[in-house]
């Protein structure tokens, strides 16, 4: 992998969440190819090991550990895994996200009359469930708080150590239909501050990234048709993007290394870095 700034990690240990996903996969890769090592986290084991195979066959050293971001015990498990593995650790890079459809509404708006003999199909913001709700809240915002509970005790007083958060362009700007990831998402963006003034006096620095849009494994069905060609909500997300493109991995890569490194960045905290394209300031008009 080519990485566009040259840090040395020489010597860090960097736990990633989420490991296992497009973006953190690729954090993953990135973090190894500075001579990081790197502790591949997902709850899906056999996706963390095919990050892992990609950073060994190039050379770095990495480690696969299944982990549930909201099962204390799980990440207790991990933690005692890398630890023994790789001592200390230095990086913690809180990746792990998602939504539900049981937190999505299927329709933008709402009219009077889809309230009046609506399709059983058809999910208004009155039809959600609490429980749908809270599971995209808590895989969003507690899958954010508890590895940095498990994991940050240990990163306390270290020369260098940072927390990067995964924030969203949802805590910015709210889309249509999901209101539980956006909310989830904005308590992340919020908490990134709080984490930063916390933690201010024992070492640790703590921001966060707000990707845009980039294809990835969750939301490919809906932004990409069978044929190739764009949905109507692909289209419209191209639409309200000067860029007029979604991202790709690599361009999360500068601003994560930006972030970590102590000498480029050691005075930066409690910040969300918004790299999207410039969705963020267009108001479409």
């Amino acid at each position: 992998m080519k990485v566009p700034l040259n840090i040395d990690l020489e010597g860090k240990v960097a736990v990633v969440t989420g490991g296992g996903g497009v973006l953190c996969g690729y954090f993953s890769e990135a973090l190894a190819a500075c001579g990081a090592k790197v502790a591949v986290l997902d709850l899906r084991k056999g996706a963390a090991e095919k990050v892992v195979k990609k950073i060994t066959d190039n050379g770095g050293t990495a480690l696969a550990v299944e982990a549930n971001v909201l099962q204390l015990q799980s990440l207790q498990k991990a933690e005692k895994i890398i630890s023994e593995e790789f001592g200390t650790y230095n990086i913690l890079i809180n990746g792990a996200g998602g939504n539900h459809p049981k937190g999505t509404t299927s329709k933008e708006f709402l009219f009077k009359e889809d309230l009046e003999g609506k399709n059983k199909d058809d999910i208004s913001f009155f039809d959600l469930e609490p429980e749908g709700v809270k599971f995209v809240f808590d895989l969003n915002f507690l899958g954010t708080l508890l590895p940095t509970q498990v994991f940050g005790r240990k990163m306390v007083n270290q020369k260098g150590a940072v927390i990067i958060n995964m924030s969203s362009m949802n805590a910015f700007k709210p889309l249509t239909k999901i209101p539980a990831y956006s909310g989830a998402k904005a308590a992340v963006s919020n908490f990134t501050q709080w984490l930063s003034v916390h933690m201010s006096k024992v070492g640790i620095r703590v921001n966060a990234i707000a990707p845009g849009f980039f294809l990835t494994d969750q939301n490919r069905d809906l932004l990409i048709k069978n044929d190739g060609s764009f949905t109507e909500r692909a289209k419209k997300i191209i639409n309200q993007t000067p860029m007029e493109r979604f991202g790709k991995p690599e361009d999360l890569i500068g601003t994560l290394l930006w972030l970590i490194d102590e000498e480029a960045s050691g005075f930066v905290n409690g910040i969300v870095v918004p790299v999207d394209g410039g969705f963020s300031a267009y108001s479409g008009v």
